[in-house]
């Protein structure tokens, strides 16, 4: 019992002076009394996450409260019910965080409160630079869950007993009040549980006491930058099918398609998680985007081909005219023309050539003293009409190039279809994964 000769703080430290020479020793009357040390912090930023090094930077203001039995006054007497006064005139708790791999960089305190009770409180920021086993599968609709375990490094359950000194529903209450970053985290929930493990080198074991900090990512920057330009791109080159192969150069197109692609994702390759655990389901996303349009490159290039020389190709196989213009044409909604039809365009052509070269353009009368290689000019240009006329007519006409381009339009048409169902498919897929994930709490 402290007696003060003045209700004053000077003479509160006075009457204090013996206690500080116990500072070297567990504040407890018995040495078999066990110190409770009540913990607890308030989580005041989320200052990063970095995948790479499996780590997690937060800033937290950390509390502990334990009683010293050798200290009680009477707060009457002495003018005041607590007091602050250098942490190194007393015994304070060693106890640290497993997790910790840095340095504390928070500014430090050389203060804590005594009551007259005896009961002790030290406060103090912490910037905790802890290791963390990241799962970053699901990037990034991720929810990460960070462990800090606090436990003395020296003392045995039966000296030092960690306790919860306040609930984690209020801490994660005031942690969500308090925190200042806004940025690409946010707390979901703190938990805590007690637990002993057994000492290295005694019959003992040690009290520990475990957070469980659970965050999950915002997705928004990720979202705009990386999925919805990627989306867009692969709708391109889907609907890129539409253009007539016969007609245009579509493998131009698909080519310059792929090329921006490639440019976006080497601009964008900082903003992807490195790590060597797993492989993020974004970068499967990424690359499946950029396969499939590789692989309707090479589609459209064995398209335009089959259509460039069909003309001078030798006969269709039979298989080929059962499989794929019966079969395959039927299911793409592409039949094969029959014979009374490819008879009935050759004549249609035959006659429609035949009446131009007939009819020509109208004579005028010509004059009897026109001369007559006029006119020997005006026969020979139907001619040369007539001619271009017949020569048109075979070309349209040959039934094995039309076979062959036929072959070209189903197969076209059937790839059309496979990769749509391939993307509806894999993307479905990825966005079930990604929003399960995401509703989880």
């Amino acid at each position: 019992m402290a007696n003060c000769s003045r209700p004053n703080q000077p003479a509160l430290l006075e009457a204090l002076d013996p206690v500080f020479n116990l500072s070297a020793i567990r504040p407890v009357m018995n040495i078999t009394t066990c110190t409770h040390v009540s913990t607890f912090f308030t989580l005041y930023g989320i200052l990063g996450v970095d995948e790479k090094a499996q780590r997690l930077v937060t800033y937290i203001w950390l509390e502990f409260w334990w009683k010293n039995e050798f200290i009680v006054w009477d707060p009457v007497q002495c003018g005041t019910g607590k007091i602050s006064l250098p942490r190194n005139k007393f015994w304070v708790p060693d106890i640290v965080i497993n997790e910790f791999i840095e340095k504390n960089a928070a500014p430090y305190v050389p203060y804590l409160y005594l009551y007259s009770t005896g009961v002790m409180h030290d406060s103090q920021p912490v910037k905790v630079v802890s290791s963390c086993n990241l799962n970053i599968y699901t990037f990034p609709f991720d929810i990460q869950n960070c462990t800090l375990t606090f436990n003395s490094y020296i003392h045995s359950a039966k000296d030092i007993k960690i306790l919860l000194g306040r609930s984690v529903a209020r801490m994660t209450e005031n942690s969500k009040k308090i925190m200042t970053t806004m940025g690409e985290w946010e707390l979901l929930d703190i938990t805590a549980h007690n637990f002993s493990i057994a000492a290295q080198y005694e019959d003992s074991s040690i009290d520990q006491l475990s957070f469980h900090i659970r965050v999950r990512r915002r997705p928004t920057l990720y979202v705009l930058n990386l999925l919805i330009p990627s989306c867009f791109l692969i709708t391109v080159d889907l609907f890129s099918f539409l253009l007539p192969p016969q007609n245009v150069d579509r493998s131009s197109f698909k080519m310059t398609l792929i090329l921006g692609y490639t440019v976006f994702l080497l601009i964008m390759n900082d903003m992807l998680p490195i790590t060597g655990n797993t492989i993020p389901l974004i970068n499967v996303f990424l690359s499946l985007c950029l396969a499939l349009m590789v692989a309707s490159l090479l589609e459209t290039i064995f398209i335009t081909n089959l259509l460039c020389f069909s003309a001078c190709a030798s006969p269709v196989p039979h298989w080929i005219k059962v499989f794929v213009l019966q079969i395959l044409g039927c299911l793409v909604f592409l039949p094969q023309k029959t014979k009374e039809q490819r008879d009935a365009d050759i004549q249609l052509s035959t006659v429609t050539a035949q009446c131009e070269v007939v009819e020509g353009p109208p004579e005028e009368k010509v004059p009897v003293v026109e001369d007559k290689t006029v006119v020997e000019l005006r026969t020979l240009g139907r001619d040369l009409q007539a001619i271009r006329l017949q020569v048109e007519q075979q070309l349209k006409g040959s039934q094995t190039s039309e076979e062959w381009m036929q072959v070209g339009f189903i197969i076209d048409r059937l790839l059309f279809g496979l990769y749509i169902l391939f993307i509806s498919v894999s993307f479905i897929t990825i966005i079930i994964i990604w929003v399960t994930s995401y509703n989880k709490t």
